[in-house]
């Protein structure tokens, strides 16, 4: 409850600041030697390599502009306390997730829907963000930049020297993992010790078994997650049988380590996991497939969510540097400098190459045949990932029921001002209709 009122008091804050300051602020300044500054704080500590790259490179073939790009540890906790006291950057580089949310909600972003730029994102990935707008809102506040993707990883070595094939349903995906059981090597390593692994299958699933909107439909008033998550739950439960023995005594580390030391066939997690399974055994051959979560292929849907994106904040003083600046880094050049050193899927239609490691999962990315992470959708207060390993631990005969009940429950009392204020909106459409 704590940090959910902290993070209302801060919305607050920022709005009664904005209106009493005409949204006064942002450093982009003229420097001394003339040219206009235009400051990015990114969220990814983990790029600043490739972000120093770009920042070089754009300074050096700009006269009128320089770039600052920072990429501080505790990213978020610094934006808000700098949003607080009134000090914006000029762009912030974030994920696509409930902190975008929030920021979207209190706002903060410019539409930025007339750049050309906009045109050239990938049609899934501007949904993804709309998505995420609790209140509809005309326009575009986000430059989607690069995505991951999570399925499932696989020994590429073991499936072909025993001849398995991926699968594409989940008849096939648990008749695969009985044959694999059958052979003596275990199908799945887990490593649900900590608790926001038990995200990485949940949300998987859930893509393909229920609407990418259901967070909104649940504050609409439209359905329950009880009626929604029951099927999600059920087989989420279902990859015990296939997993090691007790993946609560198991972290994300060791996960890892058994798959990259061939323990398990197959290791149910987002591709953000490959470098972890590299450092211990660089030369592992890893595939990743969607996670077959339905009775036909056509129903799968790819878990992708966008890992980093681009908002113009709307106190920028030199919104026409800051357009150049996106501009640039949206070129396919720059892109390239980001996916070299970082990975993922250019959230950008254009001959970019999709990783070795997600060949299988081409053809969804190709036809945009893609959903967001569902947790995007959650407030962190909620703790889903232990109401999950929770529920997984529960063998009461209605563990199910309980589970998801505690689900609409808990969803309530995070949600209430967001689930009223989604509902008055609703009655005010409905008033002027």
């Amino acid at each position: 409850m704590a940090k959910r009122n902290i993070f209302r008091g801060l919305a607050a804050v920022l709005a009664l600041g904005m209106c009493m300051t005409g949204l006064a602020g942002c450093g982009s300044e003229k420097r001394a030697d003339g040219k206009t500054e235009i400051e990015v704080v990114s969220y990814k500590p983990e790029a600043v390599k490739a972000f120093e790259k770009i920042e070089k490179r754009f300074n050096e073939t700009h006269d009128d502009i320089h770039l600052t790009i920072s990429s501080p540890n505790e990213a978020m906790t610094i934006l808000k306390t700098r949003f607080i006291r009134e000090d914006y950057p000029d762009i912030i580089a974030i994920g696509g997730d409930i902190n975008y949310s929030n920021f979207l909600d209190a706002d903060l972003f410019e539409d930025i829907s007339g750049l050309d730029e906009v045109q050239t994102v990938k049609q899934a990935y501007l949904d993804m963000d709309k998505e995420l707008e609790f209140i509809p809102k005309d326009g575009t506040y986000a430059l989607p930049y690069v995505a991951n993707a999570a399925g499932i990883l696989y020994n590429k070595d073991l499936f072909e020297e025993n001849g398995w094939k991926v699968p594409t349903t989940w008849q096939e995906f648990t008749t695969l993992c009985d044959e694999i059981k059958q052979s003596g090597t275990l199908p799945l390593y887990l490593g649900f010790k900590d608790t926001w692994t038990c995200l990485a299958p949940w949300n998987a699933l859930a893509v393909g078994l229920t609407d990418s909107d259901t967070c909104n439909q649940v504050n609409m008033g439209n359905t329950t997650f009880s009626d929604t998550y029951g099927p999600v739950a059920e087989k989420m439960r279902a990859l015990l049988d296939y997993a090691e023995k007790n993946p609560y005594a198991y972290g994300y580390n060791d996960a890892c380590t058994a798959f990259a030391r061939g323990e398990s066939a197959m290791y149910p997690i987002g591709s953000y996991a490959i470098p972890q399974i590299k450092s211990v055994n660089p030369d592992m051959n890893i595939g990743s497939f969607t996670f077959p979560a339905n009775d036909e292929e056509s129903d799968n849907v790819l878990n992708s969510g966008i890992d980093l994106q681009f908002s113009v904040m709307k106190a920028c003083k030199n919104k026409e540097a800051a357009y150049e600046v996106l501009k640039y880094l949206y070129d396919d050049e720059t892109i390239q400098i980001y996916l070299d050193d970082q990975g993922g899927i250019a959230c950008k239609d254009g001959d970019f190459a999709i990783p070795e490691t997600l060949k299988d999962m081409r053809p969804y990315i190709e036809n945009n045949r893609m959903a967001d992470y569902q947790d995007h959708h959650y407030p962190s207060e909620m703790s889903v990932d232990a109401m999950i390993q929770t529920f997984l631990l529960d063998t009461s005969d209605n563990a199910q029921e309980k589970f998801l009940k505690k689900f609409d429950s808990d969803w309530k009392r995070y949600n209430r001002d967001l689930i009223r204020k989604v509902q008055d909106y609703q009655k005010e459409q409905g008033d002027e209709q």
